[in-house]
């Protein structure tokens, strides 16, 4: 870690050192040290301790043992560099930044964690960002680190065309592809262990905003291709392909100076890596009507999120945020009956900030995780106290 850390110190100053015109070059280190400490009352898996989500809660009773454990994490502090560069072409501007919140194989451990590495020179942009079909301002003014199960949240590898920027916008991206499947009741058998995917194009995505005094109103979506592929040598030939698609509907609507009402509505098919916490993307049926070789196939699953938010304003010094949001898939006949199919979440909070860059907060977040057909369904309720310091120091090329 502190080998990659150099690397991108490096990479910020000789950048600040670069210049084709006589304005002033930037680099701006910024992040936030944060503590989060809370009580959850349920059971969640322990790789996830620190976040709630509704899939990583128990799938049958006591899967993660008794209720009720404590957690202190420091995995939501994280630094970044960002650097801007004048040029004859206009403003590069370049950051990177991480957290230490641990994913992948390093779930649960305090570990780098690449957040943003992106570039950016007028009207088009590379590198890890926020995908288009996300719009970030539905996110309400939380600390829990991983949010509403039904937010569209996805920074992913992407190559952008941004021909209207500011109030109003329009954006298109080609995407890194990806995409998750779940094998239902087969899982683990031997006729499924050749079969992989294949991306023959990459993710499109586009998002198109349209600003007012009063708000926002915001439409993006997503196409990808999905194959996937049975080199397995038997009496089965299990490949298939299909389309995945999302629609993204969402605003910001305010309410006088202190109030902001935040929304999220967004469906389609097999987007489903895309969203906070849901299924996976492609599942499997029964193929009856099929040839013989073909005794199920996959197929596209349908998914909906919702988010639906509140943040007010009471003062100078305090602030609060209430919501709920909701993932919900269609999953497919032959997926195991304990498999997640619905996640709610729900959470409320008090904001201190007793002086600028400086916050204190107590938020209380309850979840519920719905089985696809056994009719088992589990919850757990947190609470936690967040103590965050902000900083942000820019230098100028002299």
């Amino acid at each position: 870690m502190i080998k990659r850390f150099l690397v991108i110190l490096l990479f910020g100053l000789q950048a600040v050192a670069f210049s084709q015109t006589e304005e002033k070059a930037s680099l701006e280190i910024y992040g936030q040290l944060m503590t989060d400490l809370g009580y959850n009352f349920g059971q969640l898996d322990p790789l996830w301790f620190d976040v709630m989500r509704p899939s990583k809660l128990p799938s049958y009773p006591n899967e993660f043992g008794g209720d009720g454990s404590v957690y202190f994490s420091i995995r939501q502090t994280k630094l970044g560099f960002k650097v801007k560069t004048p040029t004859k072409f206009g403003e590069l501007m370049t950051f990177v930044d991480f957290d230490f919140f641990g994913v992948g194989r390093m779930a649960g451990e305090v570990s780098f964690h690449l957040r943003y590495a992106y570039l950016q020179l007028g009207k088009f942009g590379i590198g890890q960002y926020d995908s288009p079909f996300q719009d970030g301002d539905i996110f309400p003014n939380t600390v829990e680190y991983w949010g509403p199960s039904g937010a569209v949240a996805f920074r992913n590898v992407q190559f952008r065309f941004m021909p209207l920027q500011g109030a109003n916008r329009l954006t298109f991206a080609i995407e890194r592809p990806g995409a998750s499947a779940d094998e239902g009741v087969y899982a683990g058998r031997q006729e499924l262990e050749g079969v992989n995917f294949r991306f023959p194009m990459p993710d499109v995505s586009g998002e198109f905003r349209m600003s007012r005094k009063w708000g926002y109103v915001e439409i993006a979506g997503i196409l990808r291709r999905i194959v996937w592929d049975d080199y397995q040598e038997d009496a089965f030939d299990l490949s298939g392909k299909n389309w995945g698609w999302g629609i993204n509907f969402s605003t910001n609507l305010k309410l006088g100076e202190s109030g902001v009402i935040r929304g999220q509505v967004v469906g389609g098919k097999a987007y489903q890596s895309y969203l906070d916490d849901a299924s996976s993307d492609i599942g499997v049926v029964l193929n009856p009507d099929g040839p013989i070789d073909r005794p199920i196939e996959g197929v596209a699953m349908p998914q909906i999120g919702v988010v639906l938010y509140y943040d007010h304003r009471w003062s100078e010094l305090f602030t609060s945020a209430v919501g709920w949001s909701l993932s919900s898939a269609d999953l497919a006949d032959q997926v195991h009956p304990s498999a997640y199919q619905r996640g709610d979440y729900i959470s409320a909070n008090v904001m201190y900030h007793p002086f600028a860059n400086v916050l204190v907060a107590a938020e209380t977040i309850y979840i519920r995780r719905r089985n696809f057909s056994d009719g088992f369904q589990s919850q757990a309720t947190k609470f936690q106290l967040s103590f965050k310091y902000t900083f942000s120091h820019t230098f100028y090329k002299n």
